[in-house]
């Protein structure tokens, strides 16, 4: 009997080689080709069945974010793990006075930081909401891009504490004072105290004393001429006066506001070197910032507007950091009792909350001819400011 073609064929030991070759590879593309759909699809059908559970985008970000961290710190030596911060002031309580509270806009001097509501003690780390919620975990800590630069008792830890509210926005409770009194611990110092921040968050600080300090334009130039900086002003007069009754009420046996205002009663001349009227100069102080920085680049908070008008003005300042209006009439009430506006909700609290008792301190009675030589000396220096900010506050 003849052998068929095939059995010819594949009679050889070469061919039949060949032959199991051949049926290898065949294998081989079927396995490939069978696998390819599912290990290929693994990453891409999980997005989609995340996208179709209808999860926010900013939740699936955090938690990809937060697996991302839980396993960098597995795969890091227990020695070397970060604890993950919380963002506490950890200054020394304010100390609490018996005056009614009625002033919004007095700022605790810079050893001291406020509380809400007036709660002794340090203040608690805050429940963190939004975006700011996951930088428990991740993140990392940047230089400021944005600075409350001043001025004293002008109302910058109320506007703090109101930014504060915003999810992209983090800022450190306590003042720094870097560019004053710190600057020769270094930028890595500084960095070190800010809160960490995720991508699309804004890192900010306030030290009212900065507006003042002659060297502090140049050193923020120096870490960035990018910085954004904002002012919160204040009546020059009724700011001397706030500034006045903040001292009073840590040293009692201070002279009169009068004493102080006058180098010599009869003449009526201003004492120009105590630091309650100098900080009042405002233009003095600005021409010294714009040297370093444009003036599109510094905003102008009224601190009269942040009582009578807070949603207003923290639209303005949202606007200037770039960022979406998201605090709004709805998260303000006015206080009756109090006399200025307080927070429904507070950050990482779900009750209303005001500035402490120490945010606000009944003024001393101060004759009616001291305030009005005040005034007149004020006012060409208001007219300058006015004409340098492009913006009349009306304080005359």
């Amino acid at each position: 009997m003849e052998n068929s073609p095939l059995s010819a064929r594949c009679s050889g030991p070469v061919q039949r080689k060949v032959l199991l070759l051949s049926i290898m590879v065949l294998v081989w593309l079927f396995m490939l080709y069978s696998c390819a759909g599912p290990c290929s699809g693994v990453p891409g059908g999980l997005l989609e069945s995340y996208r179709e559970s209808g999860a926010p985008v900013v939740a699936r970000r955090a938690e990809r974010a937060d697996l991302l961290s839980r396993l960098m710190v597995a795969k890091t030596p227990p020695q070397q793990q970060q604890q993950p911060w919380e963002d506490v002031d950890d200054e020394e309580p304010p100390v609490r006075t018996a005056a009614a509270s009625r002033d919004l806009l007095d700022d605790e001097p810079p050893e001291r930081t406020a509380n809400w509501d007036g709660v002794p003690g340090r203040a608690p780390a805050p429940q963190l909401s939004g975006l700011s919620s996951f930088s428990n975990g991740s993140g990392s800590k940047k230089l400021p891009q944005a600075i409350i630069i001043g001025v004293k008792k002008g109302g910058t830890r109320a506007l703090l504490e109101f930014l504060r509210v915003h999810p992209d926005i983090r800022a450190v409770g306590a003042e720094p004072h870097f560019f004053d009194r710190n600057y020769d611990k270094g930028l890595g110092w500084y960095r070190d105290l800010m809160p960490k921040t995720l991508e699309g968050q804004i890192t900010m600080e306030k030290t009212p004393s900065y507006f003042v300090t002659k060297e502090a334009p140049a050193r923020i130039a120096a870490m960035s001429r990018a910085t954004k900086l904002i002012v919160v002003v204040r009546d020059p007069v009724t700011r001397a006066i706030s500034d006045y009754t903040q001292t009073l009420s840590k040293k009692p046996d201070i002279p009169s506001f009068q004493s102080l205002t006058f180098k010599n009663r009869t003449t009526g001349l201003i004492d120009t070197s105590w630091s309650a009227v100098q900080i009042g100069v405002y233009a003095k102080h600005l021409d010294n910032w714009l040297q370093y920085f444009p003036a599109r680049q510094i905003l102008f908070v009224s601190g009269e507007r942040l009582i009578s008008d807070p949603a207003g003005e923290l639209g303005r300042v949202q606007d200037f950091l770039g960022l979406k209006r998201i605090i709004t009439d709805k998260h303000f009430y006015f206080n009756q009792t109090k006399g200025f506006p307080c927070l429904k909700k507070a950050e990482g609290s779900s009750k209303p909350h005001c500035l402490g008792k120490t945010k606000g301190r009944t003024h001393p009675d101060i004759r009616p001819e001291v305030v009005q030589r005040l005034r007149d000396f004020y006012r060409p220096f208001n007219m300058k400011f006015y004409q340098m900010t492009a913006h009349n506050f009306a304080w005359d």
